[in-house]
């Protein structure tokens, strides 16, 4: 696109001193002609830019516009490039990737060494994932109605959102925008979100309050847990709720003691352990826990 081209020559002029039209037509890979034409639209824009003829001439920006880099310290540029390279890991269009090569161009001053923070937002979901954060990137800067089939504990059912955020937390990807079935803001999982597609007709103009991501609000009530795990899956308990969320018993065995607010979730946690644990309390949950494995040992008695 014409417009991240510019963004990208703008942001060569802005750290080197000096660069030819021949050497941003072979980096953008277009024509020098199409750089001249860029280079005519930045003027236009405000941007300072001259150009020399000649033996050691080219195109740079005047004196006391260009970007201070003293601004920008190694650190700071390596964190950024980071979170582009973070996006990019579920992009596909690999726009993120290029844009950091954009930034990257003509700053090994202050850019340099090995990178040393690596972050891989994608999933086994990625090939899935990629396609939906595309379309509703492109639903909510086009103001567009997205519509899907969404799959949650109590059923399926078919929605239509004006899409406001997208949003990465809890190691899982969701959509924050205004739900005109329910009318009101809603957060949906986009993994389990399906046959998503845009409206024609556009979104009018609605004020958007940031969404609430804390526990409380997404997870409400709290469910107090005890239960007694083997020793073989302390690494498992200290993965998921940190070392302090048990206490070593004399017979070696881990005393296992949280709050949990999904109770759904909780006990398809627990029946993750098979036989390695035996859960305390409450007693609700124990008895749930009982039903279903009686039910799971008729399913397998009747294959006999």
């Amino acid at each position: 696109m014409k417009i991240d081209r510019l963004i990208g020559i703008l942001s060569v002029l802005l750290q080197e001193e000096k660069v030819t039209a021949p050497e941003l037509a072979e980096k953008f890979e277009v024509s020098r002609r199409t750089i001249n034409r860029d280079i005519e639209d930045l003027c236009r824009a405000g941007i300072p830019v001259r150009t020399e003829q000649g033996a050691g001439g080219g195109i740079s920006i005047m004196d006391g516009y260009r970007m201070d880099k003293t601004l920008l310290t190694s650190k700071d540029m390596r964190t950024i490039l980071a979170g582009l390279r973070s996006l990019d890991s579920v992009s596909g269009s690999h726009y993120y990737g290029q844009l950091m090569e954009k930034i990257k161009a003509g700053s090994s001053d202050f850019v340099s060494g090995r990178d040393s923070i690596l972050i891989d937002l994608s999933s086994w979901y990625k090939d899935s994932l990629a396609p939906k954060i595309e379309l509703i990137q492109t639903g909510i800067e086009e103001r567009r109605f997205l519509g899907f089939v969404y799959y949650a504990p109590g059923g399926e059912s078919t929605r239509k959102i004006e899409p406001c955020y997208l949003i990465f937390k809890w190691s899982s990807w969701y959509v924050w925008g205004w739900c005109c079935e329910k009318e009101d803001f809603r957060l949906f999982k986009l993994n389990r979100m399906d046959r998503l597609s845009l409206s024609e007709d556009h979104c009018g103009v609605r004020e958007v309050p940031m969404p609430d991501l804390s526990n409380e609000r997404i997870f409400p009530g709290k469910i107090r847990v005890k239960a007694v795990f083997k020793p073989g899956m302390r690494w498992r308990l200290v993965e998921e709720f940190g070392p302090a969320c048990f206490t070593v018993r004399e017979d070696g065995n881990l005393l296992f003691q949280c709050e949990y607010t999904n109770r759904e979730n909780m006990i398809q946690w627990f029946l993750t352990f098979g036989d390695q644990v035996r859960v305390l309390e409450p007693e609700a949950v124990r008895r749930e826990l009982l039903e279903i494995a009686e039910r799971v040992v008729e399913i397998y008695k009747e294959d006999r």
